[in-house]
């Protein structure tokens, strides 16, 4: 029976940034100039990331990129399999003054909602001659977090909305705390691509969407486990593949504190039933069943006609985003899958959550017009378009982000500090507060420098350990516990 091979896991939307991108045609983010960046992320995407549905530049482009120091950093592994290649790892002071110094047109903040409030902030004070295009997005399925996620991206000239739903909730957040919602434009899913699904006689492989937080107990996980176990036992002639989002000490954005693999070494699995990594697009060409709690992965699995379900064994909950699905004829359960039972998506749903899934038959669109959007309908259109006419301006507004020091005055200075930058989003210098041009406060700023060199070394010592110990030595050490 085919089935994917195992493949690298997917970079996390932890802590990379995918930085400024010089292009000299039209890139990932719309039509550019020579000069532009595409300035990136914290933890590059989710399990499409760098798939088939991403936007390549043109030929002229030119892509510098950057990943953001921190607790998710991606391994070289991971960043390879997003198609990052070998970005330069900054902290975020160096990002941005890599930018001052360079003239990017275009910035793409592929981050956390934290990062992106900071990077707003830095490139605010920045002030350049000619300010880059900033663009942003709050991608996959928006679920939870949406007013704090969002703010913390306002700011940015362009916020791209996954669908026409998620853009009227965006703009509608925007509107109701008086900030400007003009910035918000209607996108697509970056991963939506490949080839629509058609049946393989005699094939019928099940594939589980793991989450690394939903569920997030022990005794949820486990039944989860249990039940898909259960489901390969029952039907001996179906493959049934976990698909899992990072290997042992990867990281996401979400943190996985029990582990799929680890709880699987609990269960005698049934010879159907595999552990498979690995970009989600490639899965997907060998699905012909779907199944997840709340997972982006159904999107995808939908936009090109694979057989989905959202689970509601364990409630339909806000904490399991599930609740999400509501109203798209997805909800159903372990027994009802047991049963031969599948479900069948609401066609006004799928519309309005900006999935086109392809006309059945042989007749359907490639895989590149399923990428964009389903045919002649581009979802990247109208950014590619507000992109140019921002371009083709003479100047362009500062950044102004809703959160500001006299909104915010509480929250907004905790986000910068952990970007190593000050309340006016520029990079304090220690020995600097009230020094003069006398001989003996250039000497306190000389030996304040000095000393800002030595603590910055022996961070980067100790972010270097920790990174090595999070994602080699920890694995092994569990590894040895559960010998």
């Amino acid at each position: 029976m085919p089935s994917p091979p195992p493949a690298p896991a997917p970079p996390p939307p932890g802590d990379a940034a995918a930085g400024p991108a010089r292009a000299g045609a039209e890139g990932a983010t719309g039509p550019v100039r020579a000069g532009d960046a595409a300035a990136g992320a914290e933890g590059a995407g989710a399990d499409g990331a760098g798939a088939d549905g991403a936007d390549a530049p043109g030929p002229g482009a030119v892509v510098t990129g950057y990943v953001l120091r921190g607790r998710a950093t991606p391994t070289a592994r991971q960043l390879a399999e997003a198609g990052l290649g070998t970005p330069r790892e900054v902290t975020g002071a160096e990002f941005l003054r890599a930018v001052r110094e360079e003239a990017y047109d275009v910035v793409v903040l592929a981050l956390v909602g934290g990062a992106v409030q900071a990077m707003l902030h830095g490139l605010a004070a920045a002030a350049p001659r000619r300010r880059p295009v900033v663009v942003t997005g709050y991608v996959g399925v928006v679920y939870e977090k949406l007013a704090d996620g969002l703010l913390l991206r306002h700011g940015a000239d362009l916020v791209l909305a996954n669908s026409p739903y998620d853009a009227r909730r965006f703009r509608a957040v925007y509107e109701g705390v008086g900030a400007d919602p003009s910035a918000v434009v209607r996108a697509a899913l970056p991963f939506l691509g490949g080839a629509p699904h058609r049946p393989v006689p005699g094939r019928h492989t099940v594939v589980f969407a793991a989450q690394p937080s939903v569920p997030a107990t022990r005794a949820d996980r486990m039944y989860l486990l249990r039940r898909l176990a259960a489901h390969a036992r029952l039907h001996p002639d179906r493959e049934v593949l976990l698909k899992l989002r990072s290997k042992p000490g990867e990281h996401t954005t979400h943190i996985e504190e029990l582990p799929y693999q680890r709880l699987a070494r609990r269960l005698p699995p049934p010879p159907n039933l595999r552990l498979v990594y690995g970009n989600m697009g490639r899965v997907l060409d060998v699905t012909d069943l779907l199944v997840t709690v709340s997972s982006t992965a159904a999107l995808e699995a939908l936009h090109r006609g694979v057989p989905t379900a959202v689970l509601t064994d364990l409630g339909v909950r806000e904490a399991l985003g599930n609740h999400h699905f509501i109203g798209s004829g997805l909800l159903t359960s372990w027994d009802r899958l047991d049963a031969g039972d599948e479900p069948v998506p609401d066609p006004a749903w799928l519309a309005d959550q900006g999935v086109a899934p392809p006309p059945p038959g042989p007749g359907g669109p490639a895989p590149d017009a399923v990428a964009a959007g389903g045919g002649a309908d581009d979802g990247f259109a109208e950014a590619r378009a507000r992109v140019a006419a921002l371009l083709a301006r003479d100047t362009l507004p500062p950044i102004a982000p809703y959160y500001t020091r006299a909104s915010a005055p509480g929250y907004l200075p905790g986000i910068l500090a952990r970007h190593r930058l000050d309340a006016s989003g520029t990079e304090p210098v220690p020995g600097t507060s009230g020094t003069s041009g006398a001989p003996g406060a250039r000497a306190g700023l000389g030996a304040g420098r000095v000393r800002r060199v030595l603590r910055e070394a022996a961070r980067e010592a100790a972010r270097g350990a920790y990174r090595h110990g999070v994602q080699h030595v920890a694995p092994v050490i569990r590894r040895l516990g559960e010998l």
